[in-house]
């Protein structure tokens, strides 16, 4: 009877065991269940937004390459005027300028924070850079209107409106999240380094240089494109300040538009179904194509990196 209780107790599953099972249930559930909405949020904007070419039958080419944007009025071809080539220009433009703007700001920070003064920068920066994180879009919006566009204004003319306006508000905006990661990243750099380019005589400003950022330097890059994907993405502050022209961009200080704020501004006044509505489903699916290639242009620069 003993062997017989020892061979049962051996057989049967434990609680750590059972625990350990509903445990891998539960995880491959919930990323079932995640797989499956960004499954569908991918069919739906790709089922609506291809229907502007072949439900509606506009052409591609004059999507993508056309420069006049008037869904309510017919071109010489009979169907809506959808040129979208204004709007990703002028989401491009403020895109690479901020991250331009933003990258040696948050590199001087980084250092500042991790190789000049840590724990002055732990007690001040820090609280700062997570302060300016939560700060909501409505709020740097409402700065840029009351404070950005008067300044460009009075500056260099105009209405104070446009990509420069847009570009500095943006720059604010993901200047903390580009600042954050790239500390992560030269936190990220063994000692090693440090101690061995000190001890072939190297100064302290051409160790940073030459070596720390040169090996935090896949971290910093993957810090950038992941700012230049939110500043891609936003909408609400950068529609306050762009001017929301949907024109070809000629200056800096011009009116323009964005993907985002074309968006914002038509969505809740189209019918669903009709040419005007589908051809800003378009536009969001260029949107959504766009995100997917910043996080394939992260994961290869993190995959290199790590290599």
């Amino acid at each position: 009877m003993a062997q017989e209780n020892i061979q049962e107790k051996l057989l049967s599953k434990s609680k750590n065991s059972q625990l350990e099972t509903f445990g891998k249930t539960l995880t491959f559930f919930c990323i079932a269940i995640i797989v499956f909405v960004v499954a569908m949020i991918f069919f739906f904007v790709a089922k609506k937004g291809l229907s502007t070419f072949f439900v509606d039958k506009i052409n591609p080419f004059s999507f993508f390459f056309g420069t006049s944007w008037q869904p309510t009025e017919l071109g010489p071809d009979g169907k809506p005027m959808v040129g979208a080539l204004p709007m990703i220009t002028g989401s491009l433009i403020v895109t690479i300028l901020s991250a331009i703007l933003a990258t040696p700001f948050a590199i001087g920070a980084a250092v500042f924070m991790t190789e000049i003064s840590p724990n002055r920068g732990a007690k001040i920066l820090q609280p700062v850079i997570e302060l300016l994180v939560g700060i909501p879009s409505v709020v740097y919006g409402f700065i840029g209107l009351t404070v950005v566009v008067p300044t460009i204004r009075n500056i260099f003319g105009g209405t104070g409106f446009g990509i420069l306006s847009g570009v500095f508000v943006l720059f604010v905006m993901i200047l903390p999240t580009v600042t954050s990661m790239t500390v992560d990243a030269m936190k990220a750099v063994p000692s090693h380094y440090k101690e061995a380019s000190l001890g072939l005589g190297a100064t302290r400003w051409q160790t940073i240089y030459r070596v720390l950022l040169r090996a935090a330097m896949p971290g910093i890059l993957t810090a950038v494109v992941f700012g230049m994907a939110r500043a891609f993405g936003e909408a609400l502050a950068i529609q306050m300040v762009v001017g929301n022209a949907a024109i070809m961009p000629t200056g800096l200080t011009s009116p323009a538009a964005t993907l985002t704020s074309v968006l914002t501004q038509g969505i809740g006044n189209t019918i669903m179904g009709t040419v005007q509505n589908n051809v800003l489903w378009s536009l969001a699916l260029i949107l959504l194509l766009m995100s997917l290639v910043f996080n394939i242009g992260m994961r290869t620069i993190a995959k290199k990196g790590s290599l």
